[in-house]
């Protein structure tokens, strides 16, 4: 089934399941704009055969990054760069839709000491986060309004379609989540009102891009965190979202205090029926199919064809979404859609900076966070590698990829601030 098509509930249709899901690059100028690494980047990957590729984190304003090297689309002074950028997916085959986003307090002190959140509960990794304070009516009409705004940019700038980040810790998802959305107003307390926002920004999206363009919202089946939002919170949200006229809903989970994409787990840990569902969301993707009326996407996880083509023939899911592995193997998608490739790279033992108390599942949140940044800093290696026209580098070690990854996240935010 990799090969079929999709057609969305908007009538527009993806040329194959295959999805590069969004990772944030880190390649835009000083000035927040796109460069020619983003289209180094995305040109290899669109000639490497999967039909739709979403860019990593584009800001919705710039006092609020995820981090240093994030493209914002604000005004229409990006738009010349932007239609480079889709130009050169189209030319490769690939679709392009932009993930729109706005960081919450998951925003470096580096690029602002004080951001906006639901409530002041701040995020405590690495002395790496300020502390956030609580958004006034007027801000969260105005994040609405930028959403709105941001979408209609990019849809003029000739990308095939929008995803609203409403995931992994950002602040969509921090307002629906009673863990970091402490508020007693219209924003905060019951389901109802901690979903608000999301359900504002997909209403204000769709009213200005119309009912023909594509529009996903990336959720969390979990942020497994205690007290976080749970699998039941998100089938209400899911039922929802039915009514809000979305096109494709990607499921993923975790946050920055929980990302279950860097967890490490002894396999003897590992449930035989886990490792044949081989998705990591997988089972709670089967929960959400239960209620949803749109198009599924489940990302993470999958390494093998036969385990893609399960999940797609079973109806656990309707795209698949890949991230890490077009870092590694850019023409994946190709090969097995020509049946020359069976099993994707899977084994990362090699990124971590140490095992037991030094590993990823340390008791310790610092040395937790610290093979986080490696782990993530070494992807980041790879994107930079291919955005200046080179190909991976896959024995780069892991204490070389913190050491970049740190000076420069660094030298790109200082850098920003003395453009401005």
């Amino acid at each position: 089934m990799l090969e079929q098509s999709l057609t969305l509930p908007c009538g527009h249709m993806l040329p194959n399941r295959f999805c590069k899901a969004a990772m944030t690059e880190g390649l835009a100028d000083a000035l927040d704009r796109p460069t020619a690494q983003h289209l180094r980047l995305y040109e290899r990957w669109a000639r490497g055969g999967a039909g739709l590729l979403l860019t990593g984190n584009i800001m919705i304003d710039q006092r609020y990054l995820e981090r240093a090297g994030n493209v914002v689309v604000q005004d229409d002074s990006v738009l010349p760069a932007l239609r480079e950028w889709a130009d050169v997916v189209h030319a490769g085959g690939a679709q392009l839709w932009a993930q729109i986003s706005h960081p919450g307090r998951q925003c470096p002190r580096l690029v602002n000491l004080t951001p906006i959140a639901p409530s002041p509960v701040q995020l405590d990794i690495l002395g790496n986060f300020g502390k956030p304070r609580a958004a006034t009516q007027q801000e969260i009409e105005e994040v609405i309004a930028r959403f709105a705004e941001t979408a209609d940019l990019v849809q003029r700038a000739g990308l095939d379609g929008v995803q609203i980040h409403a995931a992994h810790g950002y602040l969509l998802s921090q307002f629906l989540s009673p863990r970091t959305n402490q508020r007693n107003d219209a924003w905060g307390g019951p389901l109802a009102h901690r979903a608000r926002l999301l359900l504002a920004v997909v209403k204000a999206v769709r009213e200005r891009v119309g009912a023909a363009y594509p529009i996903s919202v990336k959720l969390n089946s979990s942020d497994f965190v205690k007290g976080g939002f749970t699998l039941e919170e998100c089938l209400q949200v899911v039922a929802w979202l039915n009514d809000a006229g979305i096109d494709l809903l990607e499921i993923s989970g975790g946050t920055y205090e929980q990302v279950e994409f860097f967890r490490q787990t002894p396999d003897r840990e590992v449930r035989d029926s886990t490792r044949q569902r081989e998705a990591m969301f997988l089972q709670y993707a089967a929960a959400i199919q239960g209620v949803a009326r749109m198009p599924l996407m489940v990302t993470g996880g999958f390494r093998t064809r036969a385990g893609m083509e399960a999940a797609l023939a079973a109806g656990q899911t309707d795209m698949v979404g890949i991230a890490r592995p077009f870092c590694v193997d850019p023409d994946f998608p190709s090969k097995m859609l020509a049946g020359q490739l069976d099993t994707l790279p899977h084994n990362e033992d090699h990124l971590r900076l140490g095992t037991g108390y030094w590993g990823p599942n340390s008791p310790s949140a610092g040395l937790r966070g610290l093979n986080n940044y490696a782990h993530a800093g070494w992807y980041y290696h790879q994107i930079e590698r291919m955005g200046a026209g080179q190909a991976p580098e896959q024995d780069y070690g892991p204490l070389n990829a913190l050491l970049a990854h740190l000076w420069h996240d660094t030298g790109r935010a200082l850098r920003r601030k003395r453009a401005r």
